[in-house]
């Protein structure tokens, strides 16, 4: 697929879309870049390490987040993308639900936008919007109440039915990636479950984008606290490239970059 004036083999390879929030209360990192400056060194950084996409968030969705306005929203990400799409030639998610933050981004420069709640927040014009520009689009699982029939079903039919919402606006096939929403809407069992299935998702047709770097489920597992989750994020990136994911979003970039480069070797020798 192609995002931005980039092409992704989603078939052969795993590759990582970087984590850049600019907020002052993300659970992990939140505050920590201060101003332009610092974005753009992390940016920078998380370049030379080799990331290959860069995905800004201005609004924290930990759990218990106090939603912020449309305006403050907008104002913490467009000068962001702007700046970085000026500086660097790395394709730019955005990490929004609203239709409104989502089309100034878009404006600045942003060429996909990171949806976690799968087009189904705003009457179908964040869809409208993504099928008018053009952009790629991520579409998260999650819900309002973790209540569950049947769990993975579950899971698997409302990702469906945020595919239905972007075909029915008009958003290519090609330009949709799919994440099963590790961390929300579901339990410390049912977020272990996504891990060990990740291989059903990728059989929807689209390519898995997978998002558990420093998650609970991780902190849980370990009893570590947030900035001691490394080897536990290296693990589930590990388990998505074998399981066929496309996409890891993660903090930490050269560690796990390394760790898609050998799983991906081991990966390769199992299938000659």
């Amino acid at each position: 697929m192609r995002i931005g004036n980039q092409e992704f083999a989603t078939k052969e390879h795993t590759y990582v879309m970087g984590i850049l929030n600019v907020t002052p209360d993300s659970f992990s990192d939140g505050g920590k870049l201060r101003d332009m400056d610092d974005i753009l060194f992390r940016v920078e950084k998380m370049i030379e390490e080799g990331v290959h996409i860069i995905d800004v968030g201005g609004e924290s969705t930990r759990p218990g987040y106090v939603p912020i306005s449309d305006e403050e929203e907008i104002a913490r990400v467009v000068p962001v993308i702007a700046e970085v799409k000026r500086r660097f030639n790395i394709p730019i998610s955005l990490d929004t639900y609203k239709h409104a933050v989502a089309k100034e981004g878009i404006r600045a420069g942003a060429d996909m936008i990171n949806d976690i709640w799968g087009l189904k927040y705003d009457n179908g014009e964040m869809a409208k919007l993504i099928a008018d520009t053009g952009v790629s689009c991520c579409l998260m699982h999650n819900r309002k109440q973790g209540e569950y029939i049947s769990f993975l079903d579950d899971v698997i039919q409302d990702l469906s039915l945020s595919v239905k919402i972007a075909g029915e606006a008009g958003i290519l096939d090609e330009k949709i990636v799919l994440d099963p929403g590790v961390g929300f809407a579901k339990t410390y069992e049912q977020n272990k479950i996504i891990l060990s299935e990740l291989k059903l998702f990728t059989h929807l047709g689209y390519p898995v984008l997978l998002g558990a770097s420093r998650k609970s489920v991780i902190g849980l597992t370990l009893n570590l606290p947030v900035e001691e989750r490394l080897e536990g994020t290296l693990v589930t990136t590990v388990l998505a490239v074998l399981q066929g994911c496309s996409f890891v979003r993660v903090h930490d970039i050269k560690e796990n970059v390394r760790a898609i480069k050998m799983a991906e070797a081991i990966k390769e020798s199992r299938q000659l």
